[in-house]
């Protein structure tokens, strides 16, 4: 039997992208995974219990005979780089961004699917997405919050589904354990090559490492011959055409004959 008990490592990752602070307020259902609340008012949630719910949630996933008929969907910015990679990863489909409304219950829209799961990223953002599953009967996977709704949704993940570094880490940590349980990652205790960092929303605006570094070197360059023409022009040194002797040497127009009137 594979050991799927909440690792040392994974447990720092938990902590490090701050899956277990929770929001203030609370639902009555999300009451079991609270471990305590804070002086400041803020929730604490149980890494144990989102850890079993993580582990659970895979072994649906991995349940699906077609990998394609688990939707991913993301209606929130800072889920939709992971719904994507993890629909990269894991081979299943992924919407992200807006959700069109009758994808799951219309079939005239191109958008039209028909899924055996569904996973989604905030159970109050994507309520669209939820509610069409319950009228199709498709099971729903959800991230909550202690204050998040958890109407029509079967397995609900608590862990802090507002944050951009633990929405990304849990869709990591939940690709990692399907391709476990399927046998693509054959050993538990060897790192998975994916670093979580991928799944983690990243401004378009920001600039990279490499564009800062070519920042730098043309701004480099760029000073770099305006000294040396700055240089040039203190140092160098007059030339003997001087503009008042040339001018000088130029016969006057008023004394020549041309310029004087004929009455003269």
């Amino acid at each position: 039997m594979a050991d799927f008990s909440l690792t040392q490592e994974d447990l720092q990752l938990l902590i490090a992208a701050n899956v277990h602070l929770g929001a203030k307020n609370t639902n009555v259902h999300n009451l079991p995974y609270i471990y305590k609340t804070r002086p400041d008012g803020v929730n604490i949630i149980n890494v144990n219990k989102t850890w079993e719910k993580i582990v659970l949630a895979a072994k649906i996933i991995a349940a699906i005979p077609n990998s394609e008929d688990v939707v991913a969907v993301s209606s929130r910015t800072f889920g939709q780089r992971a719904v994507l990679k993890f629909a990269s990863h894991t081979n299943s489909t992924a919407i992200a961004g807006r959700f069109t409304p009758g994808s799951f219950t219309n079939y005239i829209t191109r958008s039209f699917k028909e899924p055996r799961l569904i996973i989604v990223t905030d159970s109050r953002t994507d309520s669209q997405a939820i509610k069409e599953s319950s009228y199709v009967n498709i099971p729903v996977i959800a991230l909550t919050d202690v204050d998040s709704p958890t109407e029509y949704v079967d397995v609900a993940i608590p862990c802090n589904n507002k944050g951009k570094h633990s929405i990304g880490l849990i869709w990591w940590l939940l690709a990692r354990e399907v391709l476990r349980l399927r046998g693509q990652l054959p050993n538990r205790t060897e790192a998975w090559s994916v670093m979580p960092d991928l799944y983690f929303y990243r401004d378009p605006e920001e600039p990279t490492v490499s564009e800062s570094v070519n920042d730098e070197s043309a701004e480099a360059e760029d000073a770099a011959p305006a000294e040396e023409s700055n240089e040039s022009e203190w140092t160098a040194e007059p030339t003997n055409a001087d503009w008042a002797q040339s001018s000088s040497n130029v016969e006057d127009w008023a004394t020549t004959d041309a310029a004087k009137p004929s009455s003269w």
